[in-house]
């Protein structure tokens, strides 16, 4: 029988925000943590916060850092970060759970960067060809940084399997998100096939 100890190392991959205590990935990151599960977080950037290349050298060194397999847990921007890294890198990857990826083709609510803005940054065009590892994309059907049939089309060019949440914004704690416990379910099913 497997151990926590000896399943994947978690991998959360944060969106462009800094450390949210009541974030679902943070009580995410406790909950795998008390039974003993390796878990590591990509950590806030202090500097070129907005690069694209900076997030994913972030993301590069904290998986470099990892002996074995990792299953990557991303949200929002983090997803984007994900799919940029796994076009530009390898390691050993069980799978990736993309929950509400934003779509950065289309201009975002105000106090969001503009497509231009996230152009100069290197994060569009999106890559739009199949991740080398399963993935799940969970979906929002009233996400203001993601209308649904973007985020539909998104997982179709990941190879990804898409499933729906249903109104839950953004899926952050303005969203009304603070523990999602479906993403023990949904980190289980890819570790399980």
């Amino acid at each position: 029988m497997t151990t926590e100890a000896e399943r994947p190392t978690v991998v959360l991959v944060p969106g462009l925000r800094d450390h949210v205590a009541e974030h679902w990935q943070t009580a995410l990151s406790d909950a795998l943590t008390a039974t003993g599960r390796a878990v590591r977080t990509v950590p806030p950037l202090t500097k070129d916060r907005l690069s694209r290349a900076a997030q994913v050298d972030a993301l590069h060194r904290v998986v470099a850092e990892v002996d074995g397999p990792v299953v990557l847990v991303a949200h929002s921007a983090g997803v984007l970060t994900t799919v940029h890294w796994a076009h530009r890198h390898s390691a050993e990857v069980t799978g990736a759970l993309l929950a509400t990826p934003p779509d950065f083709d289309t201009a975002l609510p105000d106090g969001h960067p503009s497509p231009e803005v996230l152009a100069d940054h290197g994060w569009t065009p999106v890559p739009r060809v199949p991740l080398p590892f399963p993935s799940i994309v969970a979906a929002s059907a009233d996400d203001p940084l993601g209308v649904f049939a973007a985020v539909a089309d998104l997982a179709r060019d990941w190879g990804s399997r898409l499933v729906e949440l249903g109104p839950v914004g953004h899926l952050n704690p303005a969203s009304g998100y603070g523990p999602w416990p479906r993403a023990e379910v949904l980190l289980q099913q890819l570790e399980h096939g």
